[in-house]
């Protein structure tokens, strides 16, 4: 089997996952992902799709990520690697990760900061007199 190559994409984080029959290594930016990861709790986010087709240690994974923060980098690898074990094998993969909402790429952003207030959407305060 080749390299699948896809793409996650959460708040300004980008992921390409690089995708391939191996030992079960996740590599992120050239790191191991647990080391990349230090919490639990996004290491949980970034193996989830794994979990639920029941593929741990059937694929090497290789990682580029840039820009977002933390919790926006776990949901876009998860979002990659969700849709890299789709094109690998959709009639068994894509019915679990579609029911688990985890094909869906979450579009909401920051909103931006409007002029003549100090942030997206609160005001100064409003003097009558």
């Amino acid at each position: 089997m080749e390299v699948v190559n896809t793409i996650g994409r959460r708040k300004a984080a980008i992921a390409r996952v690089y995708t391939k029959v191996g030992k079960g290594e996740i590599k992120v930016n050239s790191r191991d992902f647990k080391e990349y990861f230090p919490l639990e709790t996004l290491q949980y986010i970034v193996s989830q799709p794994l979990q639920l087709t029941n593929s741990e240690g059937k694929y090497d994974i290789n990682v580029n990520i840039a820009g977002g923060g933390t919790k926006g980098q776990a949901e876009a690898i998860r979002l990659g690697i969700s849709r890299a074990l789709v094109q690998i094998d959709a009639e068994s993969n894509k019915e679990v990760l579609k029911a688990n909402k985890m094909l869906t790429r979450d579009p909401r952003q920051v909103e931006r900061k409007k002029p003549g207030q100090p942030k997206a959407r609160k005001r100064f305060q409003f003097s009558k007199r």
